[in-house]
């Protein structure tokens, strides 16, 4: 079991590696807010949904990378939450958002790659909660779940949220210590 300063020191390491920066007090900005880069993906059930979230952030001044699909023909999921995570977890990109039916089991596929804190939110209050207390960097969304105004207010709330910081970063670090545990020896 890490002690309780090692705990302290490796979340004050991710935070940093996140941010680029310390951790950021209550109320700053939150990582994803402003012009920046957010990954977008979605299986053949979240396109739609896709395609008009994307347009929404465009407007917005956001730079979106669009890691597909591009057409309503049957696809898996797995392999654009993937795509998504993967450009969160190397840094070139903020954010990231991916549309499937229900949103599961894409929070599932993006939470295997490491560094990367997806959740799935349906509705604006466990937005907040996402990105406050859990530092969310994943978004997944239920296309066939929740409506598109929903889904506009559901991203736009995300982005907005700050992280929280202090009182949760002890319990974000134990989540990236367990992903730890599990890759040493890799």
């Amino acid at each position: 079991m890490p002690r309780e300063d090692e705990v302290r020191e490796l979340v004050r390491r991710v935070v940093d590696e996140v941010t680029g920066a310390a951790a950021a007090p209550p109320g700053a900005a939150a990582v994803g807010a402003g012009p920046g880069a957010v990954a977008v993906g979605a299986d053949h059930g979240g396109y739609a949904l896709k395609e008009k979230l994307a347009a929404f952030l465009r407007e917005r001044a956001y730079r979106v990378e669009d890691c597909g699909t591009w057409s309503a023909e049957a696809v898996d999921y797995p392999d654009f939450a993937h795509a998504v995570a993967r450009r969160v977890a190397s840094g070139a990109c903020g954010a990231g958002i991916v549309v499937d039916g229900a949103g599961i089991g894409s929070a599932m596929a993006a939470n295997k790659v490491p560094g990367i804190r997806a959740s799935l939110c349906y509705d604006v209050s466990s937005a907040v909660n996402a990105r406050e207390h859990n530092h969310a960097n994943v978004l997944t969304l239920g296309a066939a779940l929740v409506g598109e105004g929903l889904a506009l207010r559901i991203v736009e709330t995300w982005l907005a949220t700050p992280w929280g910081g202090e009182r949760h970063a002890r319990r974000v670090g134990k989540i990236t210590a367990i992903e730890e545990e599990y890759l040493k020896g890799r």
